[in-house]
């Protein structure tokens, strides 16, 4: 599992599910991100309100996709709507250590404990820890970290892991497709059926 530089970058993405399961399905019929980043400039495939967002959500998604071995492409098209949300959420998580860190020590963790909520305090206590561990992270401004966790929180809330509460989010744990724990397993990606379920 690539470990890369923590990032702030999430402030400025989105889950963009539908985005990804595009980019996946023009994979499945042959063609190439090279091919796809090309159409995506004629063609806007995304309904981007500009080009410049266009590119960041290809750039940022086709970064997502290249995070899994391409043969996770088959498996996923033969999914459902809830498993292709969780490959999603997981490209997502190896493409961003720092989100794949929050899954797996704030989640798992309450998974693990039995409990099912977090809270606002619970992404501080992250952060803070972040902080004292990462230079970088140190840097970082209230109002970034402020906008990291609520980017989490959509993200995860979008791909089915959490529900919407205020001043709780309930954790809802996923059942995996067996094809997809197969998957995983096959790849050396155990680390991420712990982050989403708890268990190994």
């Amino acid at each position: 599992m690539e470990r890369k530089a923590y990032s702030a970058g999430a402030v400025k993405m989105s889950f963009w599910f539908m985005e990804f399961r595009k980019v996946v399905g023009l994979m499945a019929e042959g063609k190439t991100l090279k091919e796809i980043k090309e159409i995506n400039k004629k063609e806007n495939i995304f309904g981007a309100p500009t080009i410049l967002r266009s590119e960041q959500i290809f750039n940022t998604v086709s970064g997502r996709i290249k995070m899994l071995n391409k043969s996770f492409i088959s498996v996923f098209q033969d999914s459902d709507v809830t498993t292709q949300k969780l490959f999603a959420l997981i490209a997502a998580l190896a493409y961003d250590t720092l989100f794949f860190d929050f899954v797996y020590e704030v989640i798992r963790e309450k998974l693990i404990i039995g409990s099912n909520t977090f809270t606002e305090s619970d992404i501080r206590i992250f952060f803070k820890d972040k902080q004292l561990q990462s230079e970088k992270v140190a840097k970082w401004t209230d109002p970034t970290i402020i906008r990291l966790g609520r980017s989490y929180k959509t993200m995860l809330f979008e791909a089915g892991l959490i529900d919407k509460g205020k001043t709780e989010r309930k954790i809802i744990k996923p059942i995996l497709d067996p094809a997809m724990e197969y998957w995983l397993k096959d790849h050396s990606m155990e680390a991420y059926i712990m982050a989403l379920t708890g268990v190994g």
